[in-house]
C-alpha cells in the first residue's frame, strides 16, 4: 500500500464498517417485510441476500469514489476496501465460524466473488448517484428484484420495495463519508425548520471518536405535564431521494416504531413523574 492510499485508511475503515452495518440491517428489514416468506429462509438464502446487498454497496462506493479519489488510485482504493471488508467480516463472524464449518479463506473468496459479480451485474447501469434519473431508478428496481429472488420470493413487492428503500437510503451516508463532513450550520437550519413545520424532529450529530454522523431518521419522545408525545422525522435531503412509494413504506414502518417507542417511554416516564426534570428520550 503506497503513501497515498494510507491517507485513505480512516475512510476505508469507516466505509467497511458502514457497508457491513447496512448489509446486516438491510437483511433484518427484508426479513421483517414479509414474515410469511422470510421466516422460512434457510441460512444459505439469508447469506445470499446479505451478499447481494454487499454487491450493491460495493458498486455504489465505486461510483461515488470516482468523484473523490484520483483515477490512478481508485483501483487500489477499491481493492483495499475489499480487504478491509473481508477482515472486518472475519472478526464479526469469528464466533460462529467453527459451528458453521466455514473457514476464514471461504469468507475472503466469497467477498472477492461478490465484488466480481457486482461489476458484472450492476456496472451496465450508467448514472450518477446524487441525481434522480430513470437509469438510477431502474438500478434500484433491479436490486430489489434480485434481493427478492435471493430470498426465494421472485416478484414479491414487499421485499422488493424494502430492498430498494435500503439501498436508496444509504447513498447520502456513503457520500458524506467521502466528503468527510456533515452539512455546515447554515445548511442545518433548513432541515430543522422543515422538521418543525411538519411536527417532526431531526438533527446532525457527532459520533464516537470524532466520527461525523448524519441522522437520516430521528425518533423523539417527550412529556409535558400529563401529556406524552412521540415524533419522528426524516432528513429532508433523504426524503427527496426517495420515491413516493418508498416514502409510504418508510412512513408505515416509522409510525409503528414511534408507537412502540412512545408506549415504552410512557411506561418509564410514569415511574419518575415526581422528579423536577421530566425525561426526554431520543432514539
Amino acid at each position: 500500500m503506497n503513501h497515498s492510499i494510507q491517507e485513505h485508511e480512516p475512510m476505508l475503515k469507516d466505509l467497511s464498517n458502514t457497508i457491513l452495518d447496512v448489509c446486516r440491517e438491510s437483511v433484518t428489514l427484508v426479513k421483517r417485510s414479509d414474515p410469511s416468506i422470510t421466516t422460512k429462509l434457510s441460512q444459505k438464502q439469508e447469506w445470499e441476500v446479505y451478499l447481494e446487498f454487499l454487491k450493491v454497496l460495493f458498486n455504489l462506493v465505486d461510483r461515488i469514489s470516482a468523484f473523490h479519489v484520483s483515477i490512478q488510485q481508485q483501483p487500489e482504493f477499491m481493492n483495499s476496501l475489499e480487504d478491509h471488508v473481508s477482515e472486518r467480516l472475519k472478526i464479526l463472524l469469528a464466533p460462529s465460524l467453527s459451528s458453521a464449518q466455514i473457514d476464514e479463506q471461504e469468507i475472503v473468496v466469497a467477498i472477492g466473488r461478490a465484488v466480481a459479480e457486482s461489476r458484472e451485474t450492476y456496472e451496465p447501469y450508467k448514472f450518477v448517484c446524487s441525481e434522480d434519473s430513470k437509469e438510477r431508478n431502474a438500478f434500484f428496481q433491479h436490486v430489489g428484484e434480485r434481493v427478492a429472488g435471493r430470498a426465494g420470493a421472485v416478484n414479491n413487492q414487499a421485499i422488493t420495495s424494502t430492498a430498494t428503500l435500503c439501498i436508496s437510503a444509504v447513498i447520502p451516508a456513503l457520500t458524506s463519508l467521502f466528503e468527510g463532513k456533515t452539512p455546515e450550520p447554515a445548511a442545518q437550519t433548513d432541515p430543522e425548520t422543515q422538521a418543525r413545520a411538519t411536527g417532526q424532529s431531526t438533527s446532525p450529530s457527532a459520533g464516537p471518536s470524532g466520527t461525523r454522523v448524519i441522522k437520516l431518521i430521528s425518533v423523539v419522545a417527550s412529556i409535558s405535564g400529563e401529556e406524552f408525545e412521540t415524533r419522528w422525522g426524516l432528513l429532508p435531503q433523504f426524503r427527496r431521494d426517495l420515491k413516493p412509494d418508498q416514502v409510504e413504506t418508510l412512513t408505515d414502518y416509522m409510525n409503528r416504531v414511534a408507537r412502540i417507542v412512545g408506549d415504552r417511554f410512557a411506561i418509564e416516564s410514569s415511574k419518575v413523574l415526581g422528579k423536577a426534570d421530566p425525561p426526554v428520550g431520543n432514539a
